[in-house]
């Protein structure tokens, strides 16, 4: 019998997306029928939500690393139908999450219903004990019946308070005068429900305060009945009879707290943006950070994989990188967009809550087509005053000892010939929780800005003044904070006001001048980053050209190539600061040179190496530089305070041997990755 043949990457992994395709369709279908609306079943739903989330990453992950040599058969127009099924499975991906969203909204629709009708429980309840207690005080034909009623009585307070509890499922620290500190697991009974989402409660110890209803839960009857066990010393059969009559007389609230135990696991899965919401921590228009979380996957979205050379369709040549033999150096290559943007200011960005702590304010850019990320995301950092905090500036021009984190002056390329490309600007911080210590990210805004009209001209080269939108970049209509909406009604002044509040970006386009253009022309076809650093970016590229191109023995060898800086220099550009470093380390010889050496390509390239290896390279390796940590004040103040004293010995000691050499500097073990370059696993195959 013959064996059955392999089925080709591209073609099993179509037929699974046409799978989950039937799976979401199907779960879409099935949350619109009339029984999705029950707490169990929009449980269910939103946990194959999840499943089916995790299943579409996985199979994005493998049609990224798929490539057309993995093919056992030739494949018609391969690139294309990679495209096609990444469209599909972002389509995908964007239904499940507007699907979730829509049944955590729900969920805090039932937690809202639930208590309505707790409290209506509660007020009928009252209403038949005091018939009963009326029609029991009238009976006084025999002296068991008053003994049985006075035991009632002094049980029924007890029963009240108890059904008052609330269990805490996290720990709350006040954060104002009039909060409630509590901790997790411990029990509150509820003095006022407030319809703000804040109410009066008292603990244990008597203290009283607010706190927020997201924290808690109703006590369960098991709960219930050890609080009870636990606040009698000493316990009869008698006692154990009446309490079993309390029980009996809290029928309703027990169906009440079934109820709410059914939608107890529902509750737990609101995202932490849809707490922060309801408590009213951040305007309902902010979201997790999209770009953020691009950044998280991998490394498909870093600037540090967008500046390795292109392979041709065919692998055996590179796309973006030839060498001009005439000029003897790199051939410029032009792209269809180049161009310069300035990073004026950000106004009017609402403020979060006094529970959220701001830890950096910044924006994330990327070429975008609307759906698509097109480049590497890049991030600039913004800065504020306390007496504007809604007014982020940055700063244009970068020099000196001024981190490069701060360039708001940035080049763009990208040479996609898509018709919607643009620019997409994402603002957002990065926060922590002042109650739980959690850390995040979150979206305070986005706006796409389209760089050529409807007939394929570029826009003009000038400042724009763009109104951020609310939500995710896949969203539309949703404003960043509705209690300023764009649609305002009135007069034309009135009109006008309203506008000046709304949430704004401000950009300038650049036009370039022919040094500029035959700079940007150097860089890779599709690149975002900032000027200051351009011509960092520009002498890897020129060294990276001598390597590859000019000085291999045969251009069909795929040897490991000895070379410290190709092996190491990308890295840098997810280090910012030792970024900064070698900028300023280049920065300070540069001014010794003659004006001769100057003009002089060769001269320039073998300095370059000499002060990356005194300067960049070390830190890269040295353990005591702690690990880079994005919006960590004290790690990047730690940092900063060791590269400064790094490069003062080497400045001292005219060269950075001394300190390598010496018995305090701890480096990393020495790993061959550090002075190899394998460009066949660096370089980008088949991007577009």
């Amino acid at each position: 019998m013959l064996a059955r043949r392999p089925r080709d990457p591209l073609q099993a992994l179509w037929r699974r997306n046409r799978e989950l395709k039937q799976q979401v369709d199907s779960l879409l279908s099935e949350s619109q029928l009339k029984g999705a609306v029950e707490p169990s079943k929009r449980r269910d739903i939103y946990q194959r939500c999840i499943q089916l989330k995790r299943t579409i990453d996985e199979n994005k992950n493998t049609l990224q690393k798929l490539s057309k040599a993995d093919e056992l058969a030739p494949v018609g127009s391969y690139n294309q139908r990679k495209e096609e099924e990444h469209d599909l499975l972002d389509r995908l991906t964007h239904q499940l999450q507007e699907l979730a969203l829509t049944i955590s909204k729900e969920n805090i629709a039932e937690i809202e219903a639930l208590t309505e009708k707790e409290e209506d429980a509660s007020s009928v309840e009252e209403e038949e004990e005091e018939e009963e207690e009326e029609s029991e005080e009238s009976d006084e034909e025999e002296e068991e019946s008053e003994k049985e009623e006075g035991e009632k009585q002094e049980n029924e307070p007890v029963r009240q308070a108890t059904s008052e509890g609330y269990v805490a499922i996290g720990d709350f620290t006040a954060q104002q005068a009039g909060d409630l500190t509590f901790e997790k697991g411990e029990v509150l009974h509820i003095i006022e429900e407030k319809p703000d989402g804040w109410w009066v409660a008292r603990n244990a110890k008597g203290n009283e305060g607010l706190v927020p209803r997201t924290y808690l839960e109703p006590c369960n009857k098991e709960e219930e009945e050890e609080e009870e066990e636990e606040s009698s010393e000493e316990s009869s059969e008698d006692d154990v009879e009446a309490g079993d009559e309390g029980i009996q007389g809290t029928e309703a609230k027990q169906r009440t707290d079934s109820h709410w135990s059914a939608v107890r696991k529902a509750v737990s899965e609101i995202t932490t943006v849809d707490v922060l919401t309801t408590m009213g921590a951040i305007p309902s228009g902010f979201r997790p950070s999209t770009l953020a979380q691009l950044l998280q996957e991998g490394n498909q979205f870093q600037a540090s994989y967008f500046l390795q050379p292109e392979l041709t369709s065919s692998q055996l040549a590179f796309r973006d990188l030839m060498w001009d033999a005439k000029a003897g150096t790199i051939r410029s290559i032009p792209s269809r967009v180049s161009l310069i943007l300035t990073l004026w200011s950000c106004k009017m960005i609402p403020l979060p809550g006094t529970s959220v702590q701001v830890l950096s304010r910044h924006v994330r850019l990327c070429v975008f087509d609307g759906s698509k990320v097109l480049s590497n995301i890049h991030t600039v950092r913004a800065t504020w005053q306390p007496k504007k905090p809604k007014t982020w500036t940055f700063s244009p021009q970068v020099t000196g000892i001024l981190p490069c984190l701060l360039d708001g002056d940035c080049f763009i390329r990208s040479n996609s010939s898509s018709p919607d490309i643009g620019i997409l600007f994402e603002l957002g911080i990065s926060y922590i929780r002042n109650s739980t210590g959690e850390r995040g990210e979150l979206s305070c805004g986005w706006v796409f800005l389209k760089l050529f009209d409807a007939s394929g001209i570029p826009i003009p080269t000038r400042t724009y003044e763009l109104f951020l939108n609310g939500g995710t970049p896949y969203e539309q209509g949703v404003e960043v904070d509705p209690s300023v909406s764009r649609r305002a009604h009135g007069s034309v002044f009135h009109q006008m006001m309203m506008m000046r509040r709304q949430p704004q970006l401000l950009v300038k386009l650049r036009s370039l001048n022919a040094r500029s253009r035959n700079v940007l022309s150097f860089l890779p076809e599709t690149l975002i980053g900032s000027m200051c650093s351009i011509h960092l970016l520009i002498f890897y590229r020129q060294i990276l050209g001598d390597v590859l191109l000019k000085d291999r023995m045969s251009l069909q060898s795929a040897e490991l190539i000895s070379h410290p800086l190709l092996a190491t220099f990308p890295k840098l550009l997810e280090q910012p600061d030792v970024m900064d470093a070698l900028r300023s380390s280049w920065a300070e010889k540069e001014n010794t040179f003659k004006r001769s050496e100057k003009r002089d390509k060769e001269f320039l390239k073998s300095m370059f190496l000499l002060v990356y290896h005194d300067c960049a390279f070390p830190l890269l390796h040295s353990t005591l530089l702690p690990p880079f940590k994005w919006a960590e004040e004290e790690t990047e103040a730690a940092r900063w305070k060791f590269i400064a004293d790094f490069l003062k010995q080497n400045q001292e000691n005219e060269g950075a041997l001394q300190a390598l050499l010496a018995p305090a500097g701890v480096h990393e073990p020495f790993d061959l990755a550090e002075q190899t370059y394998d460009f066949l696993g660096e370089v980008r195959k088949n991007v577009t």
